[in-house]
């Protein structure tokens, strides 16, 4: 790799993290996915910064072209990437469902007591007069 081709992909690293601890610093990120974005962050720039990692890790795994262990290295981390988001969607959907059910509960519930409320006569309301209207702030009738 060439001097300005590992200057660029170190800076890319650097802007990526960043990227993240800005994020998870105005909470547009919480800490369970910027731990996921902050170890991917640190992966790529130790590979930028470290030029005979990437030969070593290819070595280890038995690739002969180290950009393919690269490439190997990414399909992994897309894969549990995959699959972490699959688990919290599983998990967001199942709250949503007990959610819903609990709002239709609290839903008939409330019609009920509205439906028997109405067959109730009416609390009476008495007028209160002009003179007192205008003296006196809106008070409770066990104020008054």
């Amino acid at each position: 790799m060439g001097l300005k081709l590992q200057l660029l992909a170190i800076f890319a690293s650097g802007v990526l993290l960043a990227i993240v601890f800005e994020l998870l610093r105005r909470r547009r990120l919480i800490e369970r996915y910027a731990l996921i974005w902050l170890g991917s962050s640190v992966v790529l720039l130790g590979l930028a910064v470290w030029k005979g990692l990437l030969d070593q890790l290819a070595e280890l795994m038995g690739i002969a072209y180290p950009p393919n262990a690269l490439f190997m290295i990414a399909f992994g981390f897309v894969l549990l990437l995959l699959l972490h988001f699959s688990l919290a969607i599983s998990r967001l959907s199942n709250e949503t469902k007990v959610l819903a059910q609990v709002v239709a509960r609290l839903d008939r519930e409330l019609r009920e007591v509205r439906g028997r409320s109405a067959a109730e006569p009416a609390p009476e309301v008495r007028a209160v007069p002009d003179a007192e209207r205008e003296t006196a702030p809106l008070l409770s009738d066990a104020e008054r």
